[in-house]
């Protein structure tokens, strides 16, 4: 059995008809959405109308979380004051944009998702807005993992796609405190991280759509990658009043982040 795996649209209608096709063409018995539908994109309606339609079991995302909540607080989210302002004009719009019923959709999201052995998450199992990148400490990585309750955690948020593997890791945390050593030492079973990347704005270099075919008999995974006329969704972009910068880093398949201009806006921790 095959299932399809996809994240991040991002109100990227032609960019999400494009992989659904593609889904066909890999004969995927099910489909799974990691979540934000909508933010950055001129077609939050018709997107969430679609994943509607196709009843696909879904994760809210960080930007659907937004929408039906408000904007998130933490300063993190953003590298910038100036690329914050974009991102409040983004979610102005947007939330101006969307339908009632399409808000409520979002806002009847889960968290998370599972089935068997396979997890489902749009950022981490610990927030929404924590990026699991490909080079994060193997351990806390592995906790990750761990955490979901599952053998193959599922994410997206990064927007850039990727697979890792933890075979039999084995991992040992000893502390030394008053006097008094203690070692806690387990080996996990193979656990595994893969990450959709972005149907709808992805930052790998292309400007091209991606998603995951997962073969749960074999455990075998595929990164998609699916062209679509994406110079359409760039002029829809600026026609809508939304940030030109949206546009084009649509087409280089880039995130563009300008240094801090106040460097204490930028969390650390």
């Amino acid at each position: 059995m095959k299932i399809a795996v996809m994240s991040c649209i991002h109100g990227n209608i032609d960019a999400l008809d494009a992989v659904l096709l593609d889904i066909e063409t890999q004969k995927a018995e099910k489909i799974f959405c990691l979540g934000d539908l909508v933010g950055y994109g001129p077609y939050p309606n018709e997107v969430v109308e679609k994943i509607r339609a196709l009843d696909i079991p879904t994760c809210s995302g960080c930007w659907d979380e937004d929408i039906v909540e408000g904007l998130n607080a933490c300063d993190c989210s953003y590298p910038s004051l100036l690329a914050e302002k974009r991102g409040l004009v983004a979610h102005e719009w947007t939330n101006k944009e969307i339908k009632p019923e399409n808000r409520q959709f979002l806002a009847q999201l889960p968290y998370s998702l599972k089935e068997g052995n396979l997890g489902f998450v749009h950022g981490s199992p610990h927030s929404n807005h924590e990026y699991l990148l490909p080079e994060i400490n193997a351990f806390v990585a592995l906790e990750r993992v761990i955490t979901s309750g599952a053998d193959v955690l599922f994410c997206g948020h990064t927007h850039v796609p990727y697979v890792r593997n933890f075979d039999g890791s084995h991992l040992q945390v000893k502390i030394n405190q008053d006097k008094l050593s203690k070692t806690n030492t387990f080996t996990a079973q193979f656990k595994q991280i893969i990450n959709a990347g972005s149907v709808g704005e992805p930052r790998h270099g292309r400007p091209n759509a991606t998603y995951v075919i997962y073969d749960i008999d074999t455990q075998a995974v595929t990164l998609r990658e699916v062209n679509y006329d994406y110079q359409k969704t760039c002029t829809a972009i600026i026609e809508k009043g939304l940030p030109a910068i949206f546009a084009w880093r649509l087409a280089r398949g880039i995130e563009f982040a300008e240094r801090a201009d106040d460097p204490t806006h930028v969390c650390t921790r």
